[in-house]
């Protein structure tokens, strides 16, 4: 006879598993969005501001314009930080964290199962953003370390735990 703390761990290795073997067909998280509204030299581009190097994309488009979930997952935040401003962060396929920033507003909350190509709010300019041309920021990050990745540029050893966007959407 199974022990509970058997069950729970059999459970829970289940459970990563599975998050592991969803696959992720990603959609653009900007709605109406095109390859032309993103520099794709932007990502890891050093130096950007207190951060040190861009972890990640920028899709321009018109303040208001509905952010979307570029996966299915579950919203681990909804809330205001600093740089960010208006963020939602979603857990997705294979684990990986979806981070959604400068918001104008939030229409979703943590611990909310969200659909790909759910409304999780609007683009606009909060945060570090403020003045600048309204845009998501959009990052995908992996807790998961892939060190092959890392190299000898500025802050090159967390490339282990950021991966580009564009070579998923």
């Amino acid at each position: 006879m199974k022990t509970a703390r058997t069950i729970v761990l059999c459970a829970g290795i289940a459970v990563l598993v599975a998050g592991l073997a969803i696959p992720e067909r990603l959609v653009v998280p900007v709605q109406g969005a095109t390859r032309s509204d993103w520099n794709p030299a932007t990502f890891w581009h050093s130096p950007w501001g207190a951060s040190g190097v861009h972890k990640g994309i920028d899709i321009f488009a018109k303040e208001g314009t509905p952010v979307v979930a570029a996966a299915p997952g579950l919203v681990l935040y909804s809330g205001t930080l600093a740089l960010g401003g208006n963020v939602v962060i979603v857990a997705g396929p294979k684990w990986r964290l979806h981070y959604y920033a400068h918001l104008r507003e939030r229409t979703t909350g943590g611990g909310h199962l969200v659909a790909k190509g759910e409304i999780l709010g609007t683009v606009g300019a909060t945060g570090n953003a403020a003045g600048k041309p309204p845009h998501l920021h959009y990052t995908i990050a992996t807790p998961i370390p892939y060190p092959w990745r890392a190299d000898r540029g500025t802050q090159g050893w967390k490339k282990m735990f950021y991966l580009n966007p564009l070579d998923r959407l």
